[in-house]
């Protein structure tokens, strides 16, 4: 049974750029490939190397991405007040607001305020309603959030 990855309309057309990026790239890897070739003896050759090398990670993310386009169920934003996947949820801790949008594990980025549905967050805040409560446990003790919009 293939594996399905859940994936807002917005992170696959992400997917879908990185992987246009990456095929462009195939053609320079290959002219450094072959211009570190030029060099000699391949057993002490670092370009080659570090060329080889760089191949070998740009094809396995293509492969990982195609793998993922291929198995991709889109996520619909969810327009319910409860929280599930999709949703855009403001929430407040004390005088501290953040805004997350819970979206499937291959597209999860905190930086950006993605958060998987599988994360800790993610998990204490599926189901809930604007103004429930969710408790996080982290490393540092206990965090409780208020759900201030959905």
């Amino acid at each position: 049974m293939k594996k399905m990855f859940q994936v807002t309309t917005e992170g696959k057309n992400e997917l879908e750029k990185e992987l246009e990026t990456l095929k462009g790239r195939r053609v320079a890897i290959a002219e450094k490939i072959a211009a570190a070739r030029d060099y000699g003896d391949l057993s002490e050759n670092a370009e080659y190397d570090a060329a080889r090398e760089e191949q070998g990670l740009v094809e396995s993310r293509v492969a990982e991405i195609e793998d993922i386009l291929q198995n991709a169920e889109i996520i619909k934003a969810n327009k319910k007040s409860t929280i599930g996947l999709g949703s855009k949820v403001e929430l407040k801790s004390g005088s501290k607001k953040v805004v997350y949008h819970i979206v499937g594990a291959v597209e999860a980025n905190p930086a950006e305020g993605k958060i998987s549905d599988k994360s800790p967050i993610g998990q204490a805040l599926m189901g809930k309603k604007v103004g429930d409560k969710a408790t996080v446990k982290t490393p540092k003790g206990e965090i409780t959030y208020e759900i201030v919009t959905v």
